[in-house]
């Protein structure tokens, strides 16, 4: 009896590099930052299928094959909140079940950050709320940009980059080159973060501006805790909201004899009246990034969007290469 002849089970395809690996997607909360980062990192967006039912519910399907892959998702969970939310969550199981190799999240701007503990009785930490449906759904890591509270990283058990908008807004304000610059943090919350942004400013002095919350989104500024007189004040927030707290801040700066008052913020949430409040003439300039897309009828003579494209891509590819993270804001 002849010897049957040998099988030849080489793989038909060569395995893929790691370069190859990587694929990028967008959900519908800001595509064209997603389209800045696919730019910066030489590839393009992966193709996808998203649909809205005629009772709201969403649809989403990835129309190329990421088996073995390390999928990037970029969405950051802004207006309407619950459903980019919802957009994502759907984005990472659809991968999942596609056997994507590493599924992470790309998530500028953070849903439900403010509630990070709890205040009062009977209310919900819905931060943790959050991490956990996203670890929940698939995540396999989260990428995160100027978290309202950096205590929100120990909610998951799954690695997490905590990446920093203030290096693109630092380089801005090197290049205007401004006087007696005094760093002005809003609230006594807001210090630790203030300090650092000095602290990266040729060392600059710390102002604090001391205040009363009496219900959210609603301050009662008192007093400043710093010299401003006849100096150049940036206000640093990581974002800004209905933008009644720094509004009343720089005019508390004013009257305490501040020359100039600039805002900076990573996160331009901007619910109304936050338009009519930034643009009425308190602030020189108002200085934000692209984390969360500025409509043009938000637009307003003030209002500088830097963008952060490039960190978030830098920050994908040293993930990707297993390089590291922080020491990109050393």
């Amino acid at each position: 009896m002849s010897r049957p002849a040998t099988l030849n089970l080489q793989p038909a395809l060569a395995p893929l590099s790691e370069s190859n690996r990587l694929r990028l997607f967008s959900g519908s909360a800001n595509t064209p930052l997603a389209q800045e980062v696919a730019r910066y990192l030489g590839m393009n967006l992966g193709p996808m299928v998203r649909k809205r039912f005629a009772d709201g519910e969403l649809y989403v399907q990835i129309q190329e094959s990421i088996r073995g892959c390390d999928v990037y998702l970029i969405q950051p969970c802004c207006r309407p909140v619950n459903d980019h939310l919802m957009e994502l969550l759907i984005l990472i199981d659809a991968c999942r079940r596609a056997s994507a190799r590493q599924i992470t999240a790309v998530i500028p701007y953070y849903a439900y950050a403010r509630a990070d503990r709890k205040t009062a009785g009977r209310e919900s930490i819905a931060a943790k709320l959050v991490a956990n449906l996203m670890t929940k759904a698939g995540a396999s890591r989260i990428v995160a940009m100027d978290l309202h509270s950096a205590q929100i990283q120990g909610y998951f058990d799954i690695p997490f980059d905590h990446v920093y908008g203030s290096p693109e807004i630092l380089n801005y304000l090197h290049s205007k080159q401004l006087p007696d610059l005094v760093v002005v943090s809003p609230d006594v919350g807001g210090v630790a973060r203030a300090r650092a942004f000095a602290k990266k400013l040729n060392d600059a002095p710390l102002a604090i501006i001391d205040k009363r919350r009496q219900a959210h989104n609603v301050a009662e500024v008192l007093n400043v805790i710093g010299d401003v007189h006849g100096k150049t004040a940036v206000m640093v927030d990581d974002m800004i909201d209905t933008a009644g707290t720094i509004s009343e801040g720089a005019r508390l700066l004013r009257k305490q004899g501040a020359r100039q008052v600039y805002a900076c913020a990573t996160h331009a949430v901007f619910s109304p009246p936050a338009t009519e409040r930034l643009s009425g003439g308190v602030f020189e300039e108002v200085i934000v990034t692209n984390t969360i897309p500025v409509p043009p009828e938000k637009h307003f003579p003030q209002l500088t969007v830097l963008s952060v494209a490039n960190l978030l891509g830098e920050t994908i590819w040293r993930i990707h290469e297993d390089s590291s993270v922080s020491s990109m804001f050393r």
